[in-house]
């Protein structure tokens, strides 16, 4: 089969026409439409639905989406295997969560390039369910992510809680009535958490669902709000943030999944895993 049809019709389906998937792969919508084609009468099966407001995948199309995003994963890794240049005799795929990257997905990636030099990384970003996805895809072979869980053959290991604590720019800041208070999403249960410490604080002004920007719009301008204490940190140290005092403190669980068929050679993994249980190394990049 060949692959490069399997990665057009990838690009269809999450593009959602023939036109964009075009773009994307920088081919003529005539040699998108030919690869799709050549798919569909090697199985065949009609795989998508064609409309002028675009694309919709057939049953037979849906069934083939998993196989199709694992086969091209596969290759994806391959390729980069076998490719590694003199001195490298391993990789390792690792997907983290854009929240969880300042902090344990810095050290798990500084620890690996520092300790290992004959390991070469590769570091994707996504949500939870991307990250998921492409665990069970085998297009990564390990994930950090806030809670999952294990799907055949993986291991979830635990770490240590996240703490979102109440930051502001200004070390005299009130808990309840900033104006300035700058709302981060950190998901359903902070939501609710949140909303039960700060039932009668109004809405705030501004909000953002990345723990990044509001800390760099806060450093900008001026503002309060909850942030991880691992990003947080450096700039405390600093002198630049300040922790609100007696302001509640929200916990998130995080952990690392691992597809246990890619840890299986990786002597390296568990004491790894021990370093990131120290809390203290996390403040420490």
């Amino acid at each position: 089969m060949n692959i490069v049809a399997l990665q057009t019709f990838l690009a269809i389906v999450e593009t959602g026409s023939l036109v964009r998937a075009s773009q994307r792969m920088n081919v003529t919508q005539s040699t998108v439409t030919a690869r799709l084609k050549t798919l569909e009468d090697e199985i065949g099966q009609v795989l998508l639905n064609r409309q002028k407001s675009g694309t919709t995948l057939t049953p037979a199309g849906t069934k083939l989406l998993g196989y199709a995003r694992i086969m091209t994963g596969l290759w994806r890794q391959a390729k980069f295997e076998t490719a590694l240049p003199a001195g490298l005799d391993a990789v390792c795929t690792f997907g983290c969560d854009r929240e969880l990257w300042h902090g344990p997905g810095r050290r798990f990636f500084y620890d690996i390039l520092s300790k290992h030099p004959e390991i070469a990384m590769s570091v994707h970003q996504g949500s939870a369910n991307d990250l998921e996805a492409w665990l069970s895809e085998g297009s990564v072979d390990v994930i950090l992510t806030y809670e999952a869980v294990a799907r055949g053959s993986q291991t979830i290991h635990e770490l240590p809680v996240e703490r979102l604590v109440l930051y502001s720019d200004r070390n005299d800041t009130p808990i309840i009535g900033d104006p300035d208070y700058i709302f981060v999403d950190h998901g359903a249960d902070f939501r609710r958490m949140h909303a039960q410490s700060y039932h009668d604080a109004g809405v705030a002004r501004i909000s953002f669902d990345s723990s990044w920007w509001a800390l760099q719009f806060m450093l900008d301008n001026r503002g309060s709000a909850y942030l991880p204490e691992a990003l947080a940190d450096r700039f405390v140290r600093s002198g630049r943030i300040f922790a609100v005092p007696d302001a509640p403190v929200y916990t998130r669980k995080k952990c690392l999944v691992v597809s246990d068929s890619a840890a299986q050679g990786w002597s390296w993994f568990q004491p790894l895993v021990e370093r990131l249980m120290d809390e203290s190394a996390l403040f420490n990049l």
